[in-house]
């Protein structure tokens, strides 16, 4: 569904160069897409966000109350596109994609069938979880002013996500004590995205949440999201005070920020670290987490049957990454439980 002529044969023709799909129908509006819908049976549908008439976020809201099924958002770069982004992904899509404005590369046109493909695999059980959690984050009380003071020989709390990471861990984090130990996340996201992500979960929750600096010390109920500013996000420890430094992306990574990178520079400090690693495709993290966890970290894996894609989780679990697989609505509570008990350990 995309108003633009020429994005829909792009598209269509970039999904039926992938054997594994088919494109089974178009459509230009959301009265054609309705009409469609009621008539056709489809695995996935392809959303564009900013459109005449009838949003993309609108009708993804009347869609997933009348006939949810996965649904992949196409936004612009622009600061209201990645914030419709943003609440597309908190409302059920299972993914969003930085839609092409000039560049269409081969490597472009693969990322699109590959999130495409995976989004049309997840299973409806995946799907009824995903609508579930959309509604976790608005009983939440705002943010409330306070004078944080730095985070000194305490425990910390790491996060890695991909795809379906937003509702994830709108999910996760609500179980997490306001006042505890601090939260550092790479949720793979176009930078953009990010930005609304952070202010979005800021106006929410009862922690601090923002966008991760090298100035900034941690504090405890800090909740902090690796930038996309083409720079890993790395932890360091001085005086018992943790904090965050920039990394080069050098050689170039697959994801920047990557989980591994975060993951992997807490190894020296692991006996202070809880670590979890939540739905995504592909298997950034797994070997930052088995380095953790064989240094002494408690390493947690979100399970199968509540991933909208099971690819990171999978992966950290085949390796022995995992100590614990546990549902989402199970990890917050074991993620807080485990980092409190590191807190108390003789430092």
């Amino acid at each position: 569904m995309d108003d633009s002529r020429v994005m829909r044969a792009w598209l269509r023709t970039v999904i039926s160069g992938d054997p594994r799909l088919e494109v089974v129908g178009e459509a230009e509006d959301a009265v054609h897409a309705r009409d469609f819908l009621m008539a056709h049976p489809a695995d996935v549908l392809t959303l564009d966000i900013e459109m005449p008439g009838m949003s993309g976020l609108d009708f993804l809201t009347r869609l997933m109350r009348a006939r949810p099924m996965p649904v992949v958002m196409m936004s612009s770069l622009t600061a209201a596109g990645s914030d419709a982004a943003i609440q597309a992904l908190s409302r059920g899509a299972i993914d969003c994609m930085v839609k092409p404005s000039k560049s269409f590369g081969e490597e472009l046109t693969a990322d699109i069938c590959e999130r495409v493909y995976h989004a049309a695999c997840t299973r409806p059980s995946q799907l009824q979880t995903r609508l579930q959690a959309s509604g976790v984050a608005a009983s939440i009380p705002a943010a409330q002013a306070r004078n944080a003071a730095p985070c000194r020989n305490g425990s910390i709390i790491l996060i890695g996500a991909s795809t379906g990471g937003v509702a994830a861990l709108e999910t996760v984090l609500p179980a997490l004590d306001p006042d505890g130990p601090p939260v550092v996340i790479v949720q793979h996201m176009p930078g953009n995205f990010l930005v609304s992500f952070s202010e979005r979960l800021n106006r929410q929750m009862h922690q601090r949440v923002y966008l991760a600096n090298e100035e900034t010390p941690l504090s405890r109920g800090d909740i902090v999201l690796a930038p996309g500013n083409d720079r890993h996000t790395q932890l360091l420890r001085r005086g018992g005070i943790w904090g965050v430094k920039f990394a080069p992306n050098d050689p170039p990574a697959l994801h920047c920020p990557a989980v591994n990178m975060l993951f992997s520079s807490a190894v020296g400090e692991a006996k202070h670290v809880t670590a979890a690693l939540l739905t995504g495709l592909g298997q950034d993290g797994a070997e930052g987490l088995l380095a953790l966890a064989e240094a002494g970290a408690s390493t947690f894996g979100q399970d199968e049957g509540t991933c909208v894609i099971y690819g990171m989780p999978r992966a950290a679990k085949a390796i022995g990454a995992v100590q614990r697989e546990l549902a989402l609505d199970k990890i917050g509570h074991a993620v807080k439980e485990s980092a409190a008990k590191r807190g108390r350990m003789k430092r």
